[in-house]
């Protein structure tokens, strides 16, 4: 397995950490069948693939073993953000490599540098993600994580842009929104709802992100300066 190094993770604050317990804890009372989970927004720009990756290491540092998937073959950034380099020199493949028959499953796994964190990068952009996220490659690779980590997050495009979400969520055990605030309608947000539902994934709730803590103290005191809220469906 490839070994990484997340060269660009930030550092977290104590309210942020807490932040981040809080919504783990949340996670994990919904029950022992909700391990698979798509995140997914509205629209761009919501800080979703953010959301992801603090609360993966949340949960890797809870001895878990976290497996996080960048589903987004359309124009993910999250390689790039996170200056990710191979430990060994060795190329990174994707999922779009394995999606398009190029690689095999094991191929594509990253282990990290943060413990219990294991990563698999979106690959190469292609011309038709939601075709072959419906083929039964990505059946095989949500059957095999399940069977091998604790928790799967799984970083979807928004949905205001792409129908991938609704796709992948046919093979998770549930969904969550992530809504920045200020930025999205409720008639957006509300279309977006159903999309997923039309799916039959489980809708957890959503997290409200990038809150005005100047503005709003009741989140600023009870939820630290990232995230803030998070509210169960």
């Amino acid at each position: 397995m490839n070994k990484v190094e997340l060269t660009s993770l930030r550092r977290h604050s104590y309210t942020l950490t807490e932040s981040l317990r809080t919504l783990r804890t949340n996670i994990q009372f919904c029950g022992d069948n909700v391990r698979t989970i798509l995140f997914t927004s509205a629209v761009p720009d919501e800080g979703k693939s953010t959301v992801v990756m603090d609360l993966a290491r949340s949960i890797a540092e809870a001895d878990k073993k976290v497996l996080v998937i960048d589903s987004d073959m359309r124009k993910s950034l999250l390689i790039g953000r996170m200056k990710v380099q191979s430990v060994n020199g060795n190329k990174i493949y994707g999922l779009s490599h394995y999606l398009s028959g190029q690689q095999s499953m094991d191929a594509v796994f990253c282990s990290t540098d943060v413990p219990n964190l294991f990563m698999i990068f979106s690959g190469p952009s292609v011309p038709n993600p939601t075709e072959i996220l419906e083929k039964e490659y990505f059946a095989r690779l949500m059957k095999f994580a399940r069977e091998h980590f604790d928790y799967v997050l799984v970083d979807c495009a928004p949905l205001g842009a792409a129908i991938d979400a609704a796709v992948i969520g046919v093979h998770c055990d549930a969904a969550i929104l992530v809504v920045a605030q200020g930025t999205t309608s409720s008639r957006i947000l509300n279309a977006a709802k159903r999309q997923l539902e039309m799916s039959g994934v489980k809708i957890l709730g959503t997290i409200l992100n990038k809150v005005n803590m100047k503005k709003n103290s009741y989140y600023g005191k009870y939820y630290g300066n990232y995230y803030g809220h998070y509210e169960k469906g």
